[in-house]
């Protein structure tokens, strides 16, 4: 039996809306679909799809991405310039560097370097 990761969905109350966002962020353009879905295609990994919920996030996330960059401070002013929002400082340690960041929807998401 063989197994592939299709698609990563984030609960959202507006998908339209971050969709928007993260298609701005990672080049792609956003498609949406029935019953308020959207998604973004992300060529050779798996889609990013948003689906609406009626609550907001209240929590951590269990689950967060890491989108590798060049370069962590560009990357972060690119992503506070599209309504991203920093989380502390770059942080740097053996394995690289990373920046923590949230969406416009409070959902977490790593740039990193490494």
């Amino acid at each position: 039996m063989r197994v592939s990761l299709q698609q990563i969905v984030v609960d959202c109350r507006e998908p339209r809306t971050l969709v928007r966002f993260w298609a701005r962020l990672l080049g792609a353009e956003p498609v949406h679909r029935a019953r308020g879905w959207s998604h973004v295609e992300l060529p050779g990994t798996a889609r990013l799809a948003f689906q609406p919920v009626p609550e907001g996030k209240s929590v951590k996330n269990r689950l967060h991405l890491d989108l590798a960059v060049d370069d962590i401070a560009a990357a972060t002013e690119r992503a506070v310039t599209l309504g991203a929002s920093r989380v502390g400082g770059t942080v740097t340690d053996d394995q690289g560097s990373f920046q923590s960041m949230v969406d416009p929807e409070g959902n977490e998401f790593c740039l990193v370097t490494g």
